[in-house]
């Protein structure tokens, strides 16, 4: 579509033109920019704007952007837009979410369902049979970890989650065959977690990584749950991971509800909602 409107360029009438090079400067920020801005920017009317997008076989701007959306985005997945210093705020909204969605499209074309099957099947087999399931993350990761087990505790699991690394080693020592370990980290080179994958294997555990493919992390555990996305260190990097890694819990925790049961889960959810809004408004 942005190769046809280049090629379509030198025969358009010169206020249209400069609608054209507005679309082709930044397509994701015209896509998501209202008529009046997208006028403004390009120093025409607005009725100008809807001309240029009815000139190029739309039915309108509406159309345009929603046929200019489809076709941006086919290539997201393969695309970092890095945020640079001059960019105003409009750029830096549309780079943040790309980058964001750029990496769930990656995991939602690049994860192994089966992995998630076997690691749904485990989590629920504890939550059946009463045993511990654990969550540990360091940096970033803790947040994950913290968000898990408020999750998992609502499906009626005895979830806890630690973030620091004494207290994941002596945990980890303390679980058992029937229990699982869920060790969540971006670099999966984290010395701790390493520490408490193997203790917790060696006590019979069975222990679920969430963590880049290839890492010493990714290999130390009996199922590995591939999240793999490069951080950036510059001033500029959202902590894309972090939302990876949120979203693989929702994917997991949403699995595990399935096997679970409706007929188990909404008696106790009915009973924990009354007792917090017993416990809040007394």
């Amino acid at each position: 579509m942005l190769d046809r409107i280049q090629a379509a360029l030198p025969g358009l009438p010169p206020a249209e033109r400069r609608v054209a090079k507005l679309a082709l400067a930044d397509a994701h920020a015209f896509a998501l920019l209202p008529v009046r801005e997208l006028a403004l920017r390009a120093r025409v009317s607005t009725p100008t704007v809807v001309r240029f997008c009815r000139s190029m076989g739309y039915d309108g701007l509406a159309d345009f952007k929603r046929k200019l959306t489809g076709s941006v985005g086919s290539g997201v997945p393969h695309v970092h837009r890095a945020v640079q210093p001059g960019d105003d705020t409009a750029k830096v909204f549309g780079k943040v979410v790309d980058n964001a969605v750029a990496a769930f499209l990656r995991y939602r074309n690049d994860a192994s369902t089966t992995a998630i099957d076997k690691a749904a099947v485990a989590l629920a087999a504890a939550q059946r049979a009463g045993r511990r399931v654990e969550f540990f993350g360091a940096g970033n990761s803790g947040i994950v970890a913290q968000d898990a087990q408020h999750k998992f505790f609502r499906l009626g699991i005895t979830a806890i989650a630690h973030s620091d690394g004494h207290m994941q080693v002596m945990s980890a020592s303390m679980l058992r065959k029937g229990d699982c370990a869920v060790l969540i980290s971006n670099s999966g080179r984290t010395r701790d977690l390493m520490n408490a994958c193997e203790i917790a294997r060696k006590a019979g555990a069975t222990t679920i990584t969430i963590t880049a493919s290839g890492s010493p992390l990714a290999a130390a555990g009996h199922i590995h749950l591939a999240a793999d996305h490069p951080e950036g260190y510059d001033q500029y990097s959202p902590m894309v991971s972090r939302l990876l890694h949120l979203m693989v819990i929702d994917v997991l925790c949403t699995c595990v509800a399935l096997r679970i049961g409706n007929e188990v889960l909404q008696p106790m959810l009915d009973e924990m909602k009354k007792n917090l809004q017993a416990k809040r408004y007394a």
